[in-house]
């Protein structure tokens, strides 16, 4: 069992709360026993698993499949394993995984894609992951100034589904609404003040709907590339949704829509 916060491996895994060494170690950090479920469901390779004793008493056939999927596998005190993990009560099990692979997402395989701009906020970045996930929602492209993609905390609030979702980071987004036109879909901005409510435009054809930054919403560049410029209502003096939950509300009506036709 290791004891120490000393040892090396803690030591490294711990330099996995910022995002400079997950990117120099080529690392991911997952924490929590849905997480780790979902990689092996996945079939996503692990490199190290550390475990308590008390996690290994309760989930032991959990611990004899992860035996045959992982490089290393360390049994830690819980002192340790609070030291390794973010969360403030990790409930025993804490893994490392590599970086994933950015995907190749192809614009003509869209029927329904998200392209969020400067996200800042871990929370709401995983609820929108897993929000498109549970509307089949095709892919999401992030800009390279958003959130980091592998931020722990996006990974707990996607419960798992970030595995299963293509998206890609970029450096260059108007690049690819333009591209997403040029193939004749439709791009949706969704803005604080319009005509248009969310509950008026066709989803059945191939969209793109762009969402923009928590406080200062999409940029004017991205803005003026899109179709349409959609709102959601709101009564009683409220200035805004929260992002997670307006991505949510037109997804749902994306699949509403959709199903309508099948």
């Amino acid at each position: 069992m290791i004891t120490s916060l000393q040892n090396p491996l803690v030591k490294q895994m711990r330099k996995l709360h910022r995002a400079k060494e997950r990117k120099k170690q080529n690392l991911i950090l997952l924490e929590g026993t849905n997480l780790v479920e979902v990689v092996l469901q996945v079939n996503y390779s692990l490199v190290t698993v550390c475990y308590t004793s008390a996690w290994a008493n309760r989930y032991g056939d959990l611990l004899s499949d992860l035996r045959d999927r992982c490089e290393r596998m360390e049994l830690v005190a819980p002192e340790v394993l609070s030291a390794i993990a973010t969360t403030v009560n990790p409930d025993g099990i804490v893994a490392t995984a590599p970086k994933r692979i950015d995907s190749q997402l192809s614009l003509n395989k869209i029927n329904l894609g998200l392209v969020l701009e400067r996200l800042q906020d871990p929370g709401n970045l995983g609820t929108i992951i897993r929000t498109a996930v549970a509307t089949n929602t095709d892919g999401i492209w992030l800009s390279d100034n958003s959130v980091d993609l592998d931020n722990p905390k996006v990974l707990r609030a996607s419960a798992g589904e970030w595995f299963k979702l293509p998206i890609a980071v970029s450096s260059n987004l108007p690049e690819i609404v333009r591209d997403f036109r040029d193939r004749q879909g439709q791009v949706i901005a969704t803005v604080p003040r319009s005509n248009l409510t969310y509950w008026e435009i066709d989803f059945k054809i191939p969209t793109l709907i762009l969402l923009g930054n928590e406080g200062g919403g999409l940029s004017d560049e991205l803005i003026s590339l899109a179709d349409l410029k959609v709102n959601i209502p709101v009564v009683g003096g409220v200035e805004s949704l929260n992002v997670g939950i307006a991505t949510a509300l037109l997804l749902y009506e994306a699949r509403r829509q959709k199903n309508l036709t099948i």
